[in-house]
This record gives C-alpha cells, structure tokens and sequence, in this order.
C-alpha cells in the first residue's frame, strides 16, 4: 500500500499527442513518461514544483489531463480511462496539493464564439465552453488578412516524424522520431473578428483581452488587438529574443514588397506592412549570392523547406536585391562574450560594407549555411554570370552554379545537375526572331517533368554549350537542322518574289480551288462577286462595271497584263453598294 502511494502507473498514455503510447509514473517528485517498448522517442521527466494547473477533459484518445506549468509550459497525456479521474484527481492532491478541475467541451458545432487568451493556449469559447484550444508553441505564424480577418498559421513538423506541443521538453515533438501526426495536418485557420475591442493598460494573466469598458482602457480595431496580442504570446515579435542585426525596407522580388529583417539566434523576422514571418535557420536550405546581369544590383536567394505561405500560396525561395554600390555600417547587439565564444571567426562586431555582403555574412554568422555563387566555369558573352531568359510570361535571368541552375526572380526555379537527363537546345518562332533567340528545354530524369528556358540570346549558345560540357551534361542540339529548314524557305521565298513567272505558276497551282472560282464566276453574276473582282482588278472602278471575263483574266495572269498580277497590294477602296 505505501508503495502504491509513492508512485502511480497508467500505462497505454500518448504524451503530447504522439503517436504511439508510453508509460508514464506519477510520484512526489514530479511525473516522467517514457515511451512503449518499439514505439520511439525518450523519455521526459518533470518537476512537480512547475505544476500551476491541471485539467481532466475528453481527448482524442480517451481522458486527458492537461498540466500547466509556470514556464508557460503545456502538458498533454492523453489516453487514460473514464472511471480513472477519483485516481488521478488524488494523485494531483496528495503528491502536488493541485485540484483536478474538470472541464467540458462544448459540443455544438458552433463556428462562432470568444477567444480567450491564457497564459500557454488560445481558447475559443462557446457559451463558456472550450470548442478547442490553440498551444501558442504550435503557432508559427499570424497576419492580418484583412480589416477583419486574421490568419494563424501552425508549425509543421520536420520532415514529417514529430509533432505535439512543447518542443523544449525533448519529448515527442522533438525526439521521438518516430512519433508524429498523420500525413493531413491543419496548417491555417483564419478568424474572423468584427467591431472593437479594450485592452487594459494593466494586463492580467489569462485576461489580455475584455469586452467589459473601464476606467485606463482604450478602444482598438478588434482584429488588431487580437493579431497583436498573438503575436507577442506566440512569440512570434520581437520578444522572441535579442535581436542581433536590423536591416530597414529590404527590396524582396519574391514574394513582392518591402520588409525588414530583424537577426536573432535561432531564427529571423521579416516585417512587411502586411504580413510577418518568423523563419528559424534550420528551415534555410540555400543560400545563394547572385549578381545581377545589369552591374547594378546583387541578389540574395534564401531557399525555404517548408516553403514561406501567403494564404494558399507557397514560397520556397525568398529572393531579395541590393544595390551593390550601397553601403552600411552596423555594430552588432551582442555581448563579447557571446562573440568570442559561439561565434568566433564567424561573425564580426562592426561592419562596414555594401549591404548585400554584410547581410550575407551576417545570415551566413548565424545560420551556417555556406553561401553557394555562380560557377567559375561560366561566363556570358557580355562577361556577366547570368543570362536572360523566360519561362513563360516571366523574364528573369538563369544563373549556372556549380552542381545546379537558378532562374529568379519569378518564379524561382532550382534544377540540381544530378536530377537532370537531358538538355535540348532548340530554336522555335518565325525566321526573324528564331534567328535572334532560342530556347533551352532542361528534361528531368523519372519522367519528373521539364522546364523550358525561352528567348534566349543567340550570342549566348557557345558559352552555355561549353558549360554543359565542362559539366559533363547530355546535350542535344536541334538547331542545325532548323537552320537548314529556315535557310531553304528563305531561298524558296526569295525565288518565287523575284520571277513573275513563277508567281503566276504558283497561283495558277491552286488545283480545284480555282476551278471552282471559275465554275461560279460562270454561273453567278451577283453584286458580291463583282466585289471581289475589285480585288484583282485595278481597272475596275465601280460594283457593277465589272465582268467575268475580267476576272479570269486577272487570275490567270495573261500576256496582257502581268504587271497589274504582281502587283497585288494596289488595291482600291471597295464602293458602296
């Protein structure tokens, strides 16, 4: 019996919402959890002097008991059974003198009701009832969507193996790699918040938000009250830390605006005047240095997994441009210490260059990406690292790397040389334009596809096939023989305008087509007809002055006349009938 008091087994629980059940041990000291033998991740232990609060409710796997803690942090075990709620409340009593308060959940469907902001969740009431709860862990994001929307994104697990609340614990979210969600999670949900709404100057946990008018309040835009009040719960401003670097109203081609970067440890901020992106490093896959072809400006393009979301839209790069004669001087907010510890030989405590290069080094400080830059083996015919192209609508430049392409800005298209099985250089259009310009189309292995690189300079070709073969790239050349077939037209146009003779071999080689004008003109003498042989024939000068006789002879291209034959644009105007 004392040994039951001192420690409490329920087995068969899900921590933070895990995919597979563990073990978890109740005892004076604290709880700890660990998984079921085969079932992945570590096991988690916990102080009982961080309980605040706890909540028994139905879960998604049976009962859950949801313990607060005084970090903020959130505890989820779910799975136990129904008649076990008499145990657990006197468990909670006796080891962490904390009530079990039980809460139901409303069940009425209803889309509409309160949101109530505490000190680790976002509820939604309705009638003062929880509908669901929001971790402000899970929160990766929130903007304002419109006047009275507001969208908040949720964090998407890495690689798709963990999942759950409070990544800090280590628990299922971060190590169990075999714990995680099913293969559809919820990404985005969107409020809609009408009217306004006070905020109190003197803010009480759980009670940042009130309906209720008071002495020291002020009246706000009700959806601009609840983005920032997310904002700074979530953490997703600037109270996420120290910010080591700030770089104002940065050009971004992709996706389009202005934003400003805030530097912090873990992560980085772009602020625009509609939308806000908190992106940790670990999401940088690619980080490239790109000079643009027109000696004016330098391109920085951050490639993202999981990509940036602007509603329904994905952005897997973030292309941004400099100006390369543009300079700043920064000091960076960082201790010493700091400095000369972690980040020794990587970043500097002043910098005094164009800005392009500072926020590259800087990124490069942080993050620890290597900074990839145009291949040394190419160089276009006017001595620049890009080259002009399309695809599609959208003109950009396509930039030769040394194991991949990179077209930017728009839209922003990375093709790994590994991934590649063949290169078509062709040339489409008419003779003017073909001879000017042509198209690459770059076919990937696996039937994965092919993009296609149009209106490309011809003074380009011998610099980009001596790149493909320093690369060892397959190339097909289809462009001699559509040289041969447009140099052939040429001279067969050229043949039949300068001989009068073949003109009218030409026009007379018309087969039925003319017989059967014949055959009409020889049947029909209407007022149409007779417009159509002011067409063909100049000394016509009126609708009904013309003849049959006249016509053929103007097809024919008899002895007669044969200047008024090739002649053809001297047309006169048609009179009205």
């Amino acid at each position: 019996m004392s040994e039951r008091k001192t420690v409490e087994e329920f087995n068969g629980i899900y921590l933070d919402l895990s995919r597979q059940p563990g073990k978890v041990k109740f005892a004076e000291a604290g709880l700890a959890w660990r998984p079921a033998a085969g079932g992945g991740g570590e096991n988690v232990a916990l102080d009982g002097q961080q309980f605040v609060n706890c909540q028994w409710s139905r879960g998604a796997r049976g009962h859950e008991v949801k313990i607060l803690l005084r970090d903020s942090g959130l505890v989820q075990l779910d799975g136990f059974e129904a008649e076990e709620y008499d145990r657990v409340h006197k468990i909670f009593r006796l080891f962490y003198g904390l009530g079990l308060e039980h809460k139901d959940h409303a069940l009425k469907g209803w889309n509409w009701g309160k949101g109530e902001f505490g000190k680790a969740e976002l509820a939604f009431n309705v009638q003062n009832r929880p509908a669901f709860e929001i971790p402000y862990s899970e929160v990766s994001n929130t903007n304002l969507a419109g006047k009275n929307e507001v969208a908040v994104e949720f964090a998407l697990p890495a690689g798709g193996n963990e999942t759950g609340t409070n990544g800090h614990l280590g628990g299922a979210r971060t190590k169990g790699r075999k714990s995680g969600a099913g293969k559809d999670q919820l990404v985005e949900m969107r409020f809609y918040i009408p009217g306004t709404a006070t905020k109190k100057e003197n803010e009480e946990d759980g009670e940042d938000k009130s309906m209720d008018g008071s002495e020291g309040e002020e009246q706000h835009n009700a959806a601009n009250l609840f983005y920032e009040t997310l904002m700074d719960k979530a953490e997703i401003g600037e109270v996420a830390g120290d910010t080591f670097a700030t770089f104002l109203e940065v050009l971004h081609l992709t996706p389009r605006g202005r934003f400003g970067i805030d530097m912090y440890e873990a992560s980085f901020r772009l602020r625009g005047k509609t939308y806000d992106y908190k992106i940790p490093y670990d999401n940088i896959k690619k980080f490239m240095l790109l000079p643009k072809p027109d000696d004016l400006h330098t391109l920085i393009t951050i490639g993202l997994d999981p990509p940036l979301r602007q509603g329904q839209t994905r952005y897997p790069f973030l292309v941004m441009q400099f100006k390369r004669e543009e300079e700043v001087t920064i000091e960076l907010n960082m201790t010493k210490e700091l400095l000369e510890g972690k980040y020794k030989g990587k970043l500097n405590e002043r910098y005094e260059q164009p800005q392009h290069t500072v926020v590259a080094q800087v990124f490069r400080g942080l993050s620890g990406k290597k900074i990839v830059q145009p291949s040394k083996d190419f160089v276009s015919h006017h001595q620049q690292s890009g080259v002009k192209c399309s695809i599609k609508a959208n003109e950009g430049h396509l930039y030769c790397l040394d194991k991949s392409f990179m077209f930017v800005p728009k839209p922003a298209t990375y093709i790994p040389f590994d991934n590649i099985s063949v290169i078509v250089m062709s040339r489409v259009g008419g003779a003017v334009s073909a001879s000017r310009t042509f198209d690459i189309t770059v076919t990937m292995k696996n039937g994965a596809g092919e993009t296609l690189f149009s209106n490309i300079n011809r003074e380009e070709q011998k610099p980009l096939e001596d790149f493909f073969q320093a690369k060892g790239l397959r190339t097909k050349n289809e462009m001699t023989d559509d040289s041969s077939a447009l140099i052939a037209a040429a001279l067969k146009d050229a043949d039949m305008a300068s001989s009068d003779e073949e003109v009218v071999a030409a026009r007379a080689d018309r087969g039925s087509a003319d017989e059967d004008e014949e055959s009409v003109d020889e049947d029909f003498k209407t007022d149409s007809e007779s417009d159509v042989a002011e067409e063909y024939d100049s000394a016509h000068e009126s609708s009904g002055s013309g003849s049959d006789a006249e016509m053929v002879d103007g097809d024919a291209g008899g002895d007669s006349d044969p200047p008024e034959v090739a002649e053809r644009p001297k047309k006169k105007a048609k009179t009205s009938k």
